[in-house]
């Protein structure tokens, strides 16, 4: 069944994204009348597919991405074949500059879009997701001790007022207010405790740990799924526990109890939970194993109990929704690129296929709610990337015909071909550093 569900989840994640890419460019060409002579999902030798009209639509052996060949495509590209442009009508060199800039620029301009239509038909078909505590005021129950939570001033009882100075009366008022943060500057808090008012900074670390600004939120500590081969299991936990304590200390929620398990370095935790009335305890040894992030911490296998709640919305609503979460992702992505471009965050939180295929799985494990919005993550990555000034992606073309555009004139197919070279080599890099530590991660646990 993990497999299965590994084979799923990087089905939907990054092939339907890759499809949706690829379609982009496949549509613009055929509304511009450029023949495409090959579809394909995937790199290297053709697997299977079918031929309609003049197009192979193919699968090919290499799942790391995909491409369509337009007649007459500049030789300088990787995907054209060693037949030079005859000048006929139908190909993409006959074509005007900006006709060839729009289909380059089709693919990633879908992959900003389709957010919207992933997350709108679920927003539509099984209503706006929500935690029944986002209706409550956004008091502290509990600090994180995430390696990556900020450090703060705010205290277990502050109840926040207002965010950078917008008020707040909910959670989910301090969620949209955060959303809004520029997590380059300290993020100021007006919270009360106890009649007493007072105003907090808290700067953030490269912009990590914004979902921990406020502590751990007030989810119960219900186990849904106990994996097993993990030492939740093997110590007899269930499904449905209730977590109450560890080591004697009372444990209310979630957060806390998985804070005090990454904290245990690996000592064995006497772990009490509810079971239909009855207090049981048992003798749990965490292990270190990847987390979603791909990050190795100590973890006892097992799940939370989904809390989502759907409340229906109208179409009208659930698209105006849908269209504001995919421009909040668009916006967070857009800073993670540039913090990554200044330096400011490490080339080594990011994820290759190893790690996007572990999350894909996980999504899947999780539901449909968790997968769509995967998806949606990295639709938008994959639309943003493809747009950066790098030669052999979307962006670096379409830099090239802005060029010969300002100078009325070809470049040299010796330089286009210099400029594929360095960008290819670039790109080989850059994967094979990402993979390094991708694998690393996971190798770590067993060295």
């Amino acid at each position: 069944m993990a497999f299965l569900h590994y084979v799923i989840g990087i089905g939907l994640v990054l092939g339907v994204m890759i499809l949706v890419h690829e379609w982009g460019h496949f549509v613009m060409a055929r509304l511009f009348k450029v023949r495409v002579d090959v579809f394909s999902i995937g790199f290297g030798p053709r697997l299977f597919g079918w031929k309609r009209g003049d197009t192979d639509y193919r699968v090919s052996a290499l799942p790391l991405g995909g491409y369509v060949r337009m007649a007459g495509q500049d030789l300088s590209e990787l995907d054209s074949t060693d037949q030079a442009p005859t000048g006929a009508p139908d190909e993409l060199m006959s074509k005007s500059r900006w006709q060839r800039a729009l289909i380059s620029f089709a693919g990633p301009a879908v992959n900003l879009v389709f957010p919207i239509l992933l997350l709108g038909g679920l927003y539509i078909i099984k209503g706006d997701p929500y935690l029944p505590f986002q209706n409550q005021a956004p008091q502290i129950v509990s600090l994180s001790l995430d390696k990556d939570a900020p450090k703060t001033d705010l205290r277990e009882g502050d109840t926040v007022r207002a965010v950078n100075g917008i008020p707040v009366s909910t959670w989910e008022d301090a969620d949209k207010a955060l959303e809004k943060v520029d997590v380059t500057v300290p993020v100021t808090f007006d919270v009360e405790a106890g009649g007493v008012e007072r105003t907090v900074k808290v700067p953030l670390k490269s912009g990590a740990g914004l979902d921990l600004l406020l502590g751990n939120p007030p989810i119960p500590p219900v186990i849904d799924k106990v994996e097993d081969g993990y030492p939740a299991a093997r110590a007899g936990l269930r499904d449905g526990d209730i977590v109450t304590a560890i080591d004697g200390q009372p444990v209310k929620y979630w957060g806390q109890f998985v804070d005090r398990v990454r904290s245990s370095g690996g000592k064995t935790l006497d772990i009490a939970v509810d079971r239909k009335g009855q207090t049981v305890h048992a003798s749990v040894t965490p292990e270190k194993n990847p987390n979603e992030a791909g990050d190795l911490t100590y973890q006892v296998g097992v799940a939370l109990k989904d809390q989502t709640k759907y409340r229906h919305v109208p179409p009208a609503e659930a698209l105006g929704q849908a269209v504001s979460q995919t421009k909040l992702i668009i916006a967070r992505t857009a800073q993670t690129v540039g913090l990554l471009v200044s330096g400011r965050v490490s080339i080594k939180q990011l994820q290759g296929p190893v790690g996007i295929s572990h999350m894909a799985k996980q999504a899947v494990d999780r539901g449909p709610l968790a997968v769509i919005s995967l998806m949606a993550v990295i639709s938008v990555n994959l639309g943003i990337l493809n747009l950066l000034p790098i030669p052999i992606l979307d962006g670096g073309n379409i830099l090239l015909l802005a060029v010969e555009g300002i100078m009325r004139r070809d470049l040299s197919l010796a330089f286009k071909e210099r400029f594929v070279q360095v960008g290819l080599v670039f790109l080989l890099v850059l994967f094979a550093i990402v993979m390094y530590h991708d694998v690393l991660r996971r190798l770590a646990p067993h060295s």
